[in-house]
């Protein structure tokens, strides 16, 4: 067993890095032959494009395509073996079926891992730098969440309102920042002209700033052209994306929906649905290893071909409903982490059932 589990251990790897580099080169062909006249337009270089843009999609791709690939290995292998018999000589060896599974659970664990830990360390950097270009290059990308009119809570008894903010020089235009009192009646409002973040300093300058405080039915009035402010509101609370937490590691993903409860941003949900499905998109891993092997451990009419047409179809089905449960989850119709977790869930259920039924 030790000689056939490397065997299934290295020939599971050898497949799946095939499967996997075909698939990116696919995907880079038709991504590059969908944007090449945009990129053409805007003046992009083919190297900046190789560098700036493919070198830091490719470790997404990869995360995207991994439970694909390792797919398509299961069941090409077991295949290969259910076909010539070998599967029904392990068997008659008295080997277990669930002992032959060992090793594609091994395969499938050190997979699953190794994007977990590149999609929480490695990948959100090359995300952010991909993204950056997209924003550039390819107008068709815009994924802004907020527009004009920015409310946020800066602390429990503040609000902030700036009319527009420019994500690009981190400038907001007419600041309006009411504070109220211990019997919710207005103690203080202030406004500016114009709001800059300046990094060095992690504060936001106020440019035409003026400050009116009330007391006992009198105020008073200050002025004064440039100041600074010290706000619990950081740049990135003023232009979120869709994809923002793509960009983030977990441990950042987590303080960034934590910021948007603190100021009471809204859309809370999407990032939660999109944060617990990088969680657990690595489990598809181990998800569609039972069912590939369940699927290809017996000999089955039509070969080859029944194979890659279950593949396809199985995956499809996969991609469709994790694609209808994120929805409901950003919507609040269905609990974020639920949504992220169904799918994965109801699947494992289909490969243990399909292991189960298997001719021991």
């Amino acid at each position: 067993m030790r000689k056939l589990d490397r065997y299934i251990f290295f020939r599971l790897l050898t497949i799946t890095l095939f499967v996997l580099i075909v698939l990116v080169c696919i995907f880079i062909l038709i991504d590059f032959s969908e944007n090449s006249d945009e990129f053409a337009d805007k003046g992009a270089s083919l190297e900046q494009i190789w560098k700036n843009y493919y070198l830091n999609y490719i470790p997404e791709m990869t995360r995207l395509v991994v439970p694909v690939a390792f797919f398509v290995a299961c069941l090409f292998l077991t295949g290969q073996m259910s076909e010539r018999l070998e599967i029904t000589a392990i068997k008659a060896a008295g080997i277990s079926l669930y002992r032959l599974a060992l090793p594609y659970l091994l395969v499938g664990a050190l997979l699953a891992g190794t994007i977990s830990y590149l999609d929480a360390n490695i990948i959100p950097k090359s995300n952010a730098d991909r993204i950056a270009f997209e924003q550039e290059y390819l107008s068709s990308r815009a994924d802004r969440i907020d527009r004009g009119g920015l409310y946020r809570q800066e602390s429990p008894n503040t609000i902030f309102h700036v009319n527009h903010y420019d994500h690009r020089s981190y400038t907001g235009y007419n600041l309006r920042i009411v504070e109220f009192g211990e019997n919710n009646d207005i103690s203080k409002v202030t406004t500016a002209h114009r709001i800059v973040w300046i990094d060095s300093l992690e504060a936001w300058e106020a440019r035409s700033f003026r400050e009116r405080k009330f007391q006992e039915g009198a105020f008073t009035d200050s002025t004064n052209n440039e100041i600074i402010l010290e706000l619990n509101i950081l740049p990135r609370d003023l232009a979120r994306r869709t994809s923002d937490i793509y960009q983030l590691t977990y441990r950042e993903a987590r303080q960034y929906i934590e910021s948007i409860r603190r100021i009471g941003a809204g859309e809370v949900n999407l990032p939660l649905v999109q944060f617990y499905g990088r969680v657990f998109y690595p489990v598809s891993i181990l998800v569609v290893c039972l069912i590939g092997f369940a699927l290809a451990a017996e000999r089955r009419k039509g070969g080859k071909g029944f194979y890659i047409a279950a593949g396809i179809a199985i995956s499809f089905i996969y991609l469709v409903l994790k694609e209808i449960f994120e929805p409901f989850g950003a919507t609040g119709a269905l609990d974020p982490l639920h949504a992220a977790i169904l799918p994965h869930l109801f699947f494992l259920l289909i490969g243990i059932g399909m292991l189960l039924y298997v001719k021991k």
